[in-house]
């Protein structure tokens, strides 16, 4: 089997538009929390959320491609971008058949799904926009990718919630390493700042009244974010034999599904997940030195992810450094995954944890080292990143330091 590594990264953060701002931000402590400018005020009680910001999209795209490309597929076209670049990668005919691209969203072009309704039932629009269609498909996202690079091999979307990206990502590892393909463009992108995914979250009452804080006693829930991340995938031979910089290696890919309840998740889904990337990786336990969780901050998953990294980890659970970044960056919902896994390899390529902010003290179901509100410079050889979707649907990555 081919082995993966990652050589590009790209980022579209409520930290900032680059992979150096989002990683010094991360490693900074800095929140990207704020108000729901992006929505009409009075329409939602939502007091926080993570907006992508100084986001212009001319910018990015000229006035025809901005009417073609919702806000979602933006973020993804612009990570994408940059990871592309990084990688220095260069598309013959043939290298482009053998590239996929592989992006996951969980609510697609809501921006432009919302608009056109609100047009139709407020103002009675007798028609909508011939690209309505075409903008808010799920699928948009990596169909932009292709065309822009001439991407001719296996390309599609992804959607499992909050564990989209990580299925991405983690099906564009297995393509790559059982032969079938030779390079990816994966990740994640998400644009749910938009009154009506708002006032649908709003009803689960799990949002946070100020702040999202991790693992820490006296939390109370989650923080609504957006945005994008885009790896680029290879197989170790090709990425050797062009002279890429390999940034780490992706070693293991575990999934499966709770087939238990809708929102309240399972630890023992959350164990055969971690346990399969680790088998995945041959990769024992003891190896590990940072899990990026998926750490919402709400009550139960906090909780319940705890007890099953205990349950994975055993004894050698007191020596990990477990950190959620979703305390900086909010819960992006499909694209959360892939911001989460670039954290990860950062933190190994640069040997530092980045922090879980906003934790005031240790809650008694929480138990772990989380790396309480400031980066820890420590050695990291290898790191998972979790994603716990609704509807029980669980995806880990493990990956390494590359070792030549």
């Amino acid at each position: 089997m081919n082995r993966v590594v990652v050589t590009g990264l790209g980022v579209v953060s409520p930290l900032g538009s680059s992979l150096a701002e989002y990683w010094a931000a991360l490693v900074g402590g800095r929140s990207g929390f704020g108000p729901p400018t992006l929505v009409p005020a009075g329409r939602v009680n939502t007091k926080v959320v993570a907006q992508v910001k100084d986001f212009v999209a001319s910018d990015h795209f000229d006035e025809r491609q901005i009417l073609l490309l919702d806000r979602v597929a933006q973020f993804a076209v612009v990570a994408a971008r940059q990871a592309h670049n990084q990688s220095g990668l260069s598309f013959s005919e043939e290298l482009s058949e053998q590239t996929a691209v592989v992006v996951g969203t969980a609510v697609g072009g809501q921006n432009t799904a919302e608009e056109s309704l609100r047009r139709f039932y407020t103002e009675g629009a007798a028609r909508f926009h011939p690209m309505t269609i075409p903008k808010a498909m799920s699928s948009a996202p990596p169909s932009h990718i292709s065309m822009l690079f001439g991407i001719r091999g296996p390309t599609f979307a992804i959607s499992s919630a909050c564990a989209s990206a990580t299925h991405a990502i983690g099906y564009a590892f297995q393509l790559i390493r059982c032969g079938a393909i030779t390079c990816a463009m994966a990740g994640g992108t998400d644009a749910c700042i938009t009154p009506g995914t708002l006032k649908g979250w709003e009803a689960l009452r799990i949002f946070a009244p100020d702040t999202c804080r991790p693992f820490s006693r006296d939390r109370k829930g989650m923080v609504l974010g957006e945005g994008a991340a885009i790896l680029v995938l290879e197989a170790l031979n090709h990425a050797l034999a062009r002279g890429a910089e390999i940034l780490t290696e992706i070693v293991g890919f575990g999934m499966g599904a709770d087939a238990a309840d809708l929102t309240t998740p399972d630890p023992g889904g959350m164990e055969r997940a971690i346990n399969g990337a680790l088998a995945s990786a041959t990769l024992a336990p003891d190896m590990i030195d940072y899990v990026n969780a998926h750490g919402t901050g709400t009550a139960i998953n906090d909780k319940l992810e705890t007890a099953a990294l205990r349950a994975v980890f055993g004894t050698s659970a007191g020596t990990l450094a477990v950190s959620s970044t979703k305390s900086m960056v909010g819960h992006a919902l499909g694209a959360s995954g892939a911001l989460e896994l670039v954290a990860a390899v950062m933190a190994i390529r640069d040997q530092v944890v980045p922090p879980t902010m906003n934790y005031l003290g240790p809650d008694p179901a929480c138990d772990l080292d989380y790396v309480p509100n400031e980066a820890r410079r420590r050695p990291v050889r290898a790191a998972l990143s979790n994603s716990f979707a609704f509807g029980g649907l669980n995806a880990v990555i493990a990956i390494r330091q590359f070792a030549g």
